[in-house]
């Protein structure tokens, strides 16, 4: 999404972990688009006002993609609470504190888009996977709630739901040949996703092309819900 944000124009401020961004840095560098990188680990909640307040100092963000998340699979009798609040901590609470942070001006400038990462388990309920449903269907809430109250104020708020994608929140699923034969078997294009695949609905989603698209929910699966 960042690759394909820059190749669309756009410059970029890469939040992550430490030591994470390196390669995407280097890749929008290459494409000759300004890109700075910032460390954030969004589960610490105390950190994110500090942060966007570094970023929003010396950058007018017009686009907020929301693109931090992890996945805990676990048979729901056995979920520990550490499990379940680090989940919700960072797939949900985090990128609401965040979204706050950088729509606030977004919404007193009268104008912003911003496209959070959903899942098809905003939409369905999975197998153990509860903490990871339970968040992903809460961003589609958020998505929703902050349509109604900032699109008044120009403001898009939507988010994608990628479907079964090569990434490395589903290498236990891809190396199980039932459990990965059962997908691709249900899958129209008969492939998983790749990142790039997001690229275009992220790109879209970030354009004034977008304008009247508001509290969408744009499911990116090769035709998984299509079955």
């Amino acid at each position: 999404m960042a690759l394909g944000l820059a190749q669309a124009g756009a410059d970029l401020v890469l939040l992550g972990l430490p030591g994470s961004q390196t390669n995407t840095e280097k890749m929008i560098r290459d494409l000759g688009r300004g890109v700075e990188v910032v460390d954030l680990d969004v589960s610490d909640h105390d950190a994110i006002a500090g942060v966007a307040s570094e970023v929003l100092a010396s950058h007018q963000v017009d686009i907020l993609v929301n693109n931090a998340g992890i996945i805990d699979r676990v048979d729901t009798v056995d979920v520990p609470r550490e499990s379940w609040e680090k989940v919700l901590d960072i797939n949900l609470s985090g990128l609401f504190y965040l979204t706050q942070e950088f729509g606030r001006p977004m919404v007193e400038r009268g104008y912003g888009k911003i496209v959070s990462i959903a899942s098809l388990l905003a939409f369905q309920g999975g197998f153990r996977v509860v903490s990871y449903a339970a968040s992903k269907h809460g961003v589609a809430g958020i998505t929703k709630a902050l349509a109604n109250e900032w699109g008044p104020h120009g403001v898009q708020v939507n988010a994608i739901a990628p479907g079964y994608m090569a990434t490395d929140n589903t290498t236990a699923l891809r190396e199980d040949p039932e459990r990965s034969r059962s997908i691709l078997e249900r899958i129209p294009a008969g492939r998983w996703g790749r990142p790039d695949d997001i690229a275009g609905a992220a790109v879209f989603l970030a354009s004034p092309a977008a304008n009247y698209v508001n509290g969408h929910v744009l499911v990116v699966d090769g035709g998984w819900m299509a079955r």
